[in-house]
C-alpha cells in the first residue's frame, strides 16, 4: 500500500495527501516492532519473505528530499556498518489510535531510536533520542510545500515540520552520523506482532494500576499481550519516577525481552508462528526505497541471528535537564559526542545496567576504529601505545532479565 505526498516532504506528519491512511496511523513506541524484526528475523527462510514483500511502503518522498541535501550529509566512515533510524509518532488519527488521546491534527516523533549495526555484525546498539531534546532543526519542506526556517527547538518538532526527511537531517546534524536507512512503523503492527509471538514476558517489581494506559497488572513475571504491551511502554505518570527518561529505559527493557522472544527457536523455527510475526511487522513498515522489499530487508538482517544476546544493547543518549527549562533536555557533553564518535567509527562500547548514567568521560586514547565483536581488528600497536577500555554507558542488553 502506498501514499501520496508532496515531492521531497518524506513521510508526512500532517496526514494530508494520503491515499491509504491506515498505514499512517502511527503512535508512540512504533519503532519497537521493526527493531525486533531487524534484530531477530535474520535467519528466516526466503520463501516466507517472498510472500510478504508487498506489505512494505517505500518512502519515495523522503528519498527525494534527502537527495536534495546529499552534499551536506555526513559521509559513512566504515564499510558495511549500518545506521538505521526508527521513528514512531504520537498521532491520534484514525479509529485505532483515537482511543489513546485527542487527535490535534498534527504529529511529532514521540519515539526515535538510532540503531547501529556493526560491520562484522558482532553487535547491535540501539540509542534512544529523547523527544524533548533541544536541538538545531534545519530548514525543512512542510507538507504543504512551503519551507520552514532553521530553528532551535525540541527534537520531536522535526517530524511535525517535515516528516521523516526532516527528522533524519536533524539527527545527522546532531550526531554527524550518516543515516543509511530509515523506518517508520504503524503502531497497530506493534500490538499485532506481540500477539503473534503469544505475548512477551516482563518482570514487574510492583503492581501496576494505570487508568490512562488502561493497564492493571500484578507484580512479578507477567506475559503481556499486544494491548497490555502498548500500555506498558506508553505509561508514564504512574510508573517509576514519571520521567520520560525512565519511560525510555522501560521501553528498552521491553524491547530486549521482545527480541529474545522473537529470537527463540520456538518462533524462528516454527513457520506457523513466524509468518504472523513477519506479516504484522512488514504490514506496518514505511521505509526508504532500498529497504522497501523483503530482499532489501533480508540482505540487511541475514547475518544478525548470530549476534550474542549480550551484544544486543540498548541505551539512551547522555542527557540532562535543559539549562533554561527543566522540562526539556540537553545533551551531556563531552559524553554524548564521544558516544556519537564510537557509533560513527564503529568502535566498541559497553552497556551496563547498574552504575552511573555514563562513564564515557574517561579518556579514549588509542585509535577509535574497529568494529564491535572483533570482526575487523585494528592495526597492531607498538609496545608504547596504551589503549583505553571501551566506554561504559548505562542501559541494558537483550540477555538481561527484566527484573534486573
Amino acid at each position: 500500500m502506498g501514499y501520496r505526498v508532496g515531492p521531497g516532504a518524506g513521510a508526512s506528519a500532517s496526514g494530508r495527501g494520503l491515499v491509504r491512511r491506515r498505514r499512517r496511523r502511527w503512535v508512540r513506541i512504533a519503532a519497537f516492532g521493526v527493531t525486533a524484526l531487524l534484530l531477530a528475523a535474520g535467519g528466516a527462510g526466503w520463501a516466507v519473505y517472498a510472500k510478504l514483500s508487498g506489505n512494505i511502503t517505500p518512502d519515495e518522498a523522503a528519498a527525494a528530499e534527502l537527495a536534495r541535501y546529499d552534499k551536506e550529509r555526513p559521509t559513512s566512515l566504515v564499510k558495511d556498518a549500518r545506521n538505521i533510524l526508527l521513528i514512531g509518532s504520537d498521532s491520534r488519527e484514525g479509529t485505532d489510535n483515537s482511543r489513546y488521546g485527542r487527535d490535534s491534527g498534527t504529529e511529532r516523533s514521540d519515539t526515535t531510536i538510532l540503531l547501529h549495526l556493526s560491520a562484522g555484525r558482532g553487535s547491535a546498539t540501539a540509542v534512544s533520542l529523547p523527544r524533548d531534546l533541544m536541538v538545531d532543526l534545519p530548514g525543512c519542506r512542510r507538507p504543504d510545500g512551503s519551507r520552514s526556517a532553521p530553528r532551535f527547538a525540541m527534537f520531536n518538532q522535526a517530524f511535525q515540520l517535515g516528516g521523516s526527511a526532516c527528522t533524519i537531517r536533524t539527527v545527522e546534524k546532531l550526531t554527524d552520523i550518516r543515516v543509511d536507512h530509515h523506518v517508520v512503523v504503524d503502531f497497530h503492527g506493534f500490538k499485532e506482532m506481540v500477539d503473534a509471538v503469544d505475548g512477551v514476558e516482563v518482570c514487574l517489581r510492583e503492581p501496576i494500576d494505570d487508568r490512562a494506559a488502561e493497564l492493571r497488572l500484578p507484580a512479578g513475571h507477567v506475559t503481556l499481550n499486544g494491548e497490555q504491551a502498548l500500555g506498558y511502554v506508553r505509561a508514564r505518570k504512574t510508573l517509576g519516577d514519571g520521567s520520560d527518561t525512565e519511560r525510555m529505559e522501560r521501553q528498552q527493557r521491553f524491547l530486549g525481552a521482545l527480541v529474545n522472544k522473537v529470537r527463540s527457536n520456538d518462533v524462528l523455527l516454527n513457520p506457523v508462528k513466524l509468518y504472523p510475526v513477519l506479516d504484522a511487522a512488514t504490514s506496518s513498515l514505511t521505509t526508504d526505497p532500498d529497504l522497501a522489499s523483503l530482499r532489501g530487508l533480508y540482505d540487511l538482517v541475514r547475518g544478525l541471528r548470530d549476534i550474542p544476546m549480550e551484544q544486543v544493547q540498548f541505551l539512551t543518549v547522555p542527557r540532562e535537564s535543559y539549562a533554561y527549562d527543566a522540562n526539556r533536555d540537553q545533551l551531556v557533553e563531552p559524553a554524548a559526542d564521544r558516544l556519537f564518535e564510537r557509533l560513527r567509527t564503529d568502535a566498541p562500547l559497553v552497556v551496563k545496567g547498574n552504575g552511573p548514567p555514563d562513564s564515557a568521560r574517561q579518556s579514549l586514547s588509542g585509535p577509535p576504529g574497529g568494529s564491535h565483536g572483533g570482526a575487523h581488528p585494528g592495526p597492531r600497536l607498538g609496545p608504547a601505545v596504551t589503549v583505553s577500555p571501551p566506554p561504559t554507558y548505562r542501559g541494558n542488553t537483550a540477555a538481561e532479565d527484566t527484573c534486573g
